[in-house]
């Protein structure tokens, strides 16, 4: 699979089409519809994925109404339901549990709905499929929202050095970095600025980029030589902070990327694949 646009039509529906979906606000931006489209064609299963743009209000309607859909079977969760959708489920796995956010949910035939994250592993794996290993690294996270979190974690447990956390609201970067430190006793944590330099890791989790104009997340002329950039955002897929480190010669990692790298993992998850 090399992007959602390979083959990412969905095949021909009928009576017998499983259905599943991705959910956010805005949700334009999202590549799950082409990746598991493509998924779905290469393995021979009648099953489609379709955005559905949901404001935060409609949430609790529109997962209550697809719980009684029968032949619904799974649901991906984009901003900014990740955490509001942890108090719709039934069940949540251990992983999501601890980073305190939901990326896909999966409903059992009995309409329960049991929920798990795999935004991190899809991170850390994108990061190994370009030959590099987080462990050994200091990393700077920004934003600590439901993709950050995940992220945070992921890289903790992949045996990073030291993690620098910072978000507009400085709380929520602190209530972060307490459930790390639970989780890692042993790793250096700070909050603070969104300063990269000192961190062989620099990773943006917040929207910034998505939308003209948005200012720079994380500040590309202090990333340390050899730092290797990062950003979740889906669209553009090079992000103008990526450009702007690829510029100055630093590997970078898009958001389509983490994606690819977490979507067998949901599949899996989902039960649709062989």
């Amino acid at each position: 699979m090399t992007g959602p646009e390979a083959d990412g039509l969905p095949p021909p529906l009928h009576g017998r089409t499983r259905i599943y979906a991705i959910l956010g606000d805005p949700i334009a931006q999202v590549g799950s519809p082409g990746f598991f489209n493509a998924l779905f064609r290469r393995v021979g299963l009648q099953a489609v994925l379709i955005p559905l743009h949901v404001a935060p209000a409609g949430l609790e309607a529109v997962v209550t109404g697809l719980r009684c859909c029968r032949n619904f079977d799974g649901l991906i969760v984009t901003v900014p339901h990740k955490v509001a959708v942890m108090n719709l489920v039934d069940e949540v796995g251990a992983r999501a549990q601890r980073i305190g956010a939901i990326n896909a949910i999966r409903r059992e035939p009995t309409g329960r709905l049991v929920g798990e994250n795999f935004d991190g592993e899809g991170c850390v794996a994108a990061l190994g499929a370009k030959g590099h290993d987080p462990a050994g690294r200091a990393a700077l996270v920004v934003g600590a929202g439901g993709a950050g979190a995940a992220v945070a974690h992921a890289l903790a447990d992949a045996g990073i050095t030291q993690l620098r956390l910072t978000d507009l609201d400085a709380g929520k970067a602190q209530d972060l970095a307490q459930a790390i430190r639970r989780a890692h006793p042993a790793l250096p944590v700070e909050v603070g600025a969104a300063d990269p330099s000192g961190c062989g890791l620099a990773v943006n989790c917040t929207p910034l980029g998505m939308q003209p104009g948005d200012p720079l997340p994380i500040d590309p002329y202090r990333l340390d030589a050899g730092a290797i950039a990062v950003d979740v955002i889906l669209q553009p897929a090079v992000s103008p902070f990526l450009a702007a480190a690829a510029a100055r010669g630093h590997s970078i990692q898009t958001g389509p990327l983490m994606l690819e790298g977490q979507v067998l993992s949901i599949a899996r998850y989902f039960g649709c694949t062989p």
